[in-house]
């Protein structure tokens, strides 16, 4: 090691005052050389440094901010205490960083390498620890092809010569623990390339908590919050989803309702409205557009930086926690979209963590999402997966989430996804357009949840005719719990905007998804997707005078919670706000002071009550034997007519998409007897016309479709109605 004779700095030295040594703890802390013990501190703005053990004076070498102590090592304990006055006169008592030994185990770090920790944000991210009675902060990070990695903060001036981190070989883990520093500071990673040398001040991924936009530091967190859903939590894992009702409303937390002044309420004001709410109206759930960190409002939280940190904008991590506890205390569930396929190209967060491609694929035909300008992560490297799938766990362990909606699994199955042209993508080494490392991620994803977190649901937004979304992963399915059917709301909503003169052309719309229901566990969504960048408003999206509008949209809502599959209705739409969704303003709540307006949303109410109370309606949601056909062929008069079961019980739905009340309609009846009108959406209740059925119905013995029984009735116009058996 040669010195400069002039400075005594070495060759050595020199690389840490520029901040490019790979191992810090070589030269910094505690040393043996010559039957001589030494200590050497580098610590920039350092007018003077003692020990105060002893009271020992360091010596500056040269001209740099390397100070060195040499003398009697039975004078200094392990870790012993620095007292420094800084350039500004102000002196401070400080324990060595690099007097503490390794702080990861070996263990942890294979697991996490060979992409099997669950629970990676344990060991990576900043964690409060206690080590051998001093208190200070852990930190972690993984950045492989890195030459040198600090932390930086306010307690350092974001200076990042002053904390280099221990690299641990082969893993590719930094970690460093700095005593003295509490929760609550604010924190980054400095990142400097070994190729490249280029410099970066980086985001912890694992952090969880961020500050609040623009600005983009890390901020050391520690919950204190203690849970009170123990019952929720054990009725939950016993809970028999498969054939229990669901039905979720989906909000987006910035935009339902905001303060007098106009912004947002906190996330415990939130809690408190959103369960008066959803409560009175029967919803079962709720879900939450992505909470998870995000720079940008207008992307509604998918496009993620803070895969461990809940969004500061309404409160902090321990105010979330509360969010979802008063839920389940209160007796709704609580999802949240989680978004693995592609995150944001921000300077401070993933992109090209390390100086490389680290997160993402280095070829841009693996890499890029041209419709979002966003990036792909890496499915097929082990320590990408692992911090998916920690995230994932991390959500339902730590903030006891009910299920998780995977935004656009789609895109995470086809290597082709909106990319036109054969010189965009690669295929995989068969050939094909399927992504072999995706699926492989998704599949043990669902098999890692659904084994540790046993009665939580994980949703998948898949677009396509992918096969087997829902099927467990040993009979080769990808293992998602349920997919949302966006086959059958498009084609259900394209039939809607006709004019009701038109619509026995299109009467296959509402018949063809029987064709494949029951090949998957459906949610039926009429989400935040269909009501935003120019497709209206589900309100405006029906044809006709603003009668028929409010008629369309409540034979809509009917024939949603009559048809087999669990319910998603975003939020506004029970009460037929007009105007597309605007994620910067609140939902227009005045119009409930309008009886049109106002009997939508009682009608939404009554068929939570009823699809929540009546088996016939939930216990087959998945299976066949829980729907038949009365008559799906009438489409000259645009009605359609079915019955949904139990195992015990029966229910009967006729539909009538015209404005044309039908009088005297006659339908074939599995039993003979009575029966009555249990909901009609044309009742005067909701602001309809009030045409029905009053009082029973009688069989007439007369045989029709098939069926040795049937029933003559009314049917009211642009409405359904529901009937239930009443006895012989």
């Amino acid at each position: 090691m040669r010195a400069d004779k002039q400075s005594g700095v070495t060759a050595d030295l020199q690389r840490l005052l520029q901040a490019r040594h790979h191992d810090p703890f070589a030269v910094l802390g505690r040393h043996e050389q010559g039957g001589e013990t030494f200590i050497r501190v580098l610590l920039p703005h350092t007018r003077e440094l003692r020990l105060d053990d002893n009271d020992a004076l360091f010596q500056r070498v040269g001209n740099s901010d390397i100070f060195e102590w040499r003398g009697d090592a039975t004078q200094v304990p392990r870790y012993y205490r620095l007292r420094q006055i800084d350039s500004d006169g102000i002196t401070r008592l400080i324990h060595d960083p690099y007097a503490f030994g390794q702080l990861l185990s070996d263990y942890d770090l294979n697991l996490f390498s060979a992409g099997k920790h669950l629970h990676a944000y344990r060991i990576l991210g900043a964690h409060a620890c206690n080590i051998d009675g001093i208190d200070g902060i852990r930190f972690a990070t993984w950045a492989p092809n890195a030459e040198r990695v600090s932390v930086i903060g306010s307690f350092n001036r974001w200076d990042g010569r002053c904390h280099p981190m221990r690299s641990r070989n082969s893993s590719g883990v930094w970690e460093l623990f700095i005593p003295g520093l509490s929760v609550g500071e604010l924190y980054k990673y400095e990142i400097r390339n070994r190729d490249s040398g280029e410099v970066k001040q980086k985001f912890d991924p694992y952090a969880q908590q961020a500050e609040l936009r623009p600005s983009t530091a890390s901020v050391v967190f520690q919950s204190q919050y203690r849970w009170q859903d123990d019952t929720w939590l054990a009725q939950r894992q016993a809970h028999d989803w498969l054939h229990r009702p669901m039905s979720i409303y989906e909000i987006h937390l910035g935009s339902w309702q905001r303060n007098e002044q106009g912004g947002y309420l906190d996330y415990r004001e939130l809690a408190h409205r959103i369960v008066d709410y959803v409560s009175e109206l029967g919803f079962t759930h709720i879900e939450l557009l992505p909470i998870t960190e995000h720079p940008f409002d207008d992307s509604w939280g998918y496009q993620t930086t803070g895969y461990f940190a809940p969004t500061v904008r309404f409160g902090r991590p321990d105010e979330f926690r509360y969010f979802v506890d008063y839920c389940h205390q209160h007796g709704i569930g609580v999802l949240l979209d989680w978004v693995p396929a592609h995150f944001p190209r921000d300077a401070f967060a993933l992109a090209q963590y390390d100086g490389s491609a680290l997160y993402e694929h280095e070829d841009p035909r693996r890499g890029a999402h041209p419709d979002w300008g966003t990036l792909i992560y890496n499915y097929g490297r082990n320590e990408v997966r692992n911090f998916l799938i920690s995230s994932a766990v991390f959500w339902l362990q730590e903030y006891h989430l009910d299920g998780l909606r995977v935004d656009a699994v789609a895109s995470m199955l086809y290597l082709d996804y909106s990319k036109d042209k054969q010189e965009e993508w690669l295929p995989n080494i068969h050939g094909g357009n399927e992504n072999l490392e995706a699926l492989e991620f998704l599949r043990e994803m669902n098999t890692v949840t659904h084994r540790e977190v046993p009665g939580t649901l994980i949703m998948a937004e898949e677009s396509t005719s992918w096969p087997q979304v829902t099927r467990p992963v040993e009979l080769g399915g990808l293992g998602f719990s349920m997919k949302w059917n966006m086959g059958w709301m498009h084609d259900v909503l394209e039939y809607f905007a006709q004019d009701p003169i038109h619509r026995r052309y299109h009467h296959d719309k509402l018949t063809f998804g029987l064709l494949y229901l029951f090949t998957e566990n459906f949610i039926l969504p009429f989400s935040h997707d269909e009501v935003v960048h120019g497709k209206s408003s589900l309100l405006y999206k029906m044809p006709g005078d603003e009668w028929q509008k409010f008629a369309n949209l409540r034979l809509l809502y009917t024939f949603m919670y009559a048809y087999p599959g669990k319910k998603l209705l975003f939020m506004g739409c029970e009460f037929g706000q007009g105007p597309e969704w605007n994620a910067k303003e609140q939902l227009q709540w005045y119009v409930l002071e309008y009886p049109v307006h106002h009997g939508l949303q009682k009608l939404v109410g009554d068929l939570n009550s009823l699809y929540r109370r009546e088996p016939a309606l939930h216990v087959y949601d998945f299976d066949y034997q829980g729907f038949d056909w009365i008559d799906c062929h009438d489409s000259e008069q645009s009605i359609i007519s079915f019955i949904r079961k139990s195992d015990d019980r029966f229910v009967i739905v006729l539909l009538n998409f015209t404005p044309i009340p039908r009088e005297g309609y006659r339908i074939g009846v599995p039993q003979a007897g009575r029966y009555r009108e249990i909901h009609n959406s044309d009742s005067q209740f909701y602001a309809g016309s009030n045409v029905g059925n009053l009082g029973e119905l009688h069989t007439t013995g007369v045989s029709w479709m098939g069926r040795p029984d049937s029933l003559s009735l009314t049917l009211p116009p642009l409405a359904g109605i529901i009937l239930e058996y009443i006895a012989d």
